[in-house]
């Protein structure tokens, strides 16, 4: 039977001791995982001094414990994850197995009989973060996933440690290489959609069904984390709106890139002011143009940053590889560290704190400025029937730029600042227009 809540949470606080072993089981041995069991027993010596006590891998849970291994004991393999977990000799568990419903099975059964947990899962954490919150607060022990957003790049830290005393008023940042890779290469050879996603799949960056990237779902469930953490607020990613990158066309990188702007999938997470006075929060993911100026616009390849903006810090940014096997465990080891020494100590780390519980905003309450790219017929009179939707709908336009062609003319407009509610209705309005054969992309900017 398992001790009482308050006895598990005595002994935790109160520490194994100086030098006394961690026992850790790992879940899961693909990429990430192979490199964790590398690493640390590389440098145990490092790692013992670092936490005050050994760190030992006393069990590897796996699918097929018939497959070769070279230089892993086939006595630490089993295919029993849940024994594994259960087992008395083990102190944290560290799960790198991916997807929702069985390690969350696993992560729950680890936290509440006692044992502290790292994971890399941001599926998880994105949607069942308040759960495994509190399931490591009953029992005192803590519950780590710097890895669940943008690999090595210290987000969950900063935002959980260092700007824990400040105000973050946004975040917003390239958190999925996958689909950086494939705007940076659209932008820089000129490849549609289809062939950059082809050279990605071919360098390995983008996995066989690359969906979960292109798509946003990946930089969406990093997204309702950040902004949970940053705004102290719960945010799952069913709060998220998001769109991916599968409808950007080479002619929209060509067009932004003429305009002086770069396109980007962001994740925003803001702290919007109502007309009311209160505050809410709102967090998407969506094709962004972001100023050639801007430091976000310069990031290139599979590379990761965030840009994070706080009342007192001022403007901050963090770049970096943000996903592979090397980085994912560096910042897995760096979370192991941390709970091994407050099992070995005692003590906690900083956890989950939603006291603001903001409400989250709307997607049609978020307000920004779009580069809408449309058809028009190639007559007298056109510009004004366009413009008379805008105004209609009380926007109006920055700039507007035309491209004549044989029959048609491509007219590319950007607005001053407006509601998403808003935009919906004037892209309706537009397309009944008999002056506007077609609304071929709208793209917000960023700022």
């Amino acid at each position: 039977m398992a001790a009482p809540t308050s006895e598990l949470q005595a002994q935790k606080h109160s520490g194994k001791g100086e030098g006394e072993t961690v026992g850790i089981a790992l879940l899961g041995f693909g990429t990430v995982g192979a490199e964790v069991f590398r690493l640390l027993g590389e440098n145990a010596d490092a790692f013992a001094h670092r936490i005050g006590g050994p760190a030992e891998i006393r069990g590897i849970a796996i699918q097929n414990k018939n497959k070769l291994r070279p230089g892993v004991p086939q006595e630490l393999l089993t295919d029993d994850a849940k024994a594994l977990v259960a087992r008395d000799d083990i102190d944290l568990v560290v799960e790198v197995i991916g997807g929702i419903d069985f390690p969350r099975e696993l992560v729950l059964a680890a936290l509440n009989s006692g044992k502290s947990v790292v994971t890399a899962n941001k599926a998880l954490v994105a949607a069942h973060a308040d759960e495994l919150a509190e399931a490591a607060d009953r029992a005192g022990v803590d519950l780590y996933f710097e890895a669940a957003v943008a690999a090595a790049i210290p987000v969950v830290g900063m935002l959980r440690r260092s700007l824990a005393g400040d105000q973050v008023e946004r975040i917003s940042g390239i958190v999925n290489g996958t689909t950086n890779f494939i705007l940076d290469a659209m932008e820089s050879t000129g490849a549609s959609y289809d062939e950059a996603l082809a050279e990605a799949t071919r360098l390995g960056y983008a996995e066989a069904d690359p969906t979960a990237d292109v798509e946003g779902h990946d930089a969406a469930s990093k997204a309702a984390i950040m902004a949970s953490l940053g705004f102290h607020t719960r945010v799952k990613f069913e709060d998220v709106h998001c769109e991916g990158i599968t409808k950007v066309t080479a002619a929209d990188i060509a067009a932004a890139n003429d305009a002086g702007f770069s396109i980007k999938l962001l994740a925003i997470c803001e702290r919007l002011q109502r007309e009311d006075g209160s505050e809410a929060v709102n967090a998407r993911v969506h094709p962004t143009l972001v100023p050639k100026e801007h430091p976000l616009a310069s990031v290139s390849e599979s590379y990761n940053a965030i840009f994070v903006e706080a009342e007192a810090a001022g403007s901050l940014m963090f770049y970096g590889n943000g996903a592979g096997g090397n980085p994912t465990a560096s910042a897995v080891l760096g979370d192991v560290v941390g709970a091994a020494r407050n099992i070995v100590h005692g003590g906690r780390a900083p956890g989950e704190n939603t006291y603001a519980n903001l409400p989250i905003a709307d997607f049609g309450e978020v307000e920004t400025r779009y580069h809408i790219d449309m058809e028009v017929q190639d007559r007298t009179g056109v510009l004004a029937a366009i413009s008379t939707a805008f105004a209609n709908n009380g926007v109006s336009l920055r700039t507007v730029r035309q491209e004549d062609g044989e029959d048609t003319a491509r007219l590319i407009v950007v607005t001053h600042a407006a509601k998403e509610a808003t935009l919906d209705k004037i892209v309706a309005d537009l397309s009944e227009l008999d002056e506007v054969k077609a609304v071929h992309s709208v793209i917000r900017l960023g700022s």
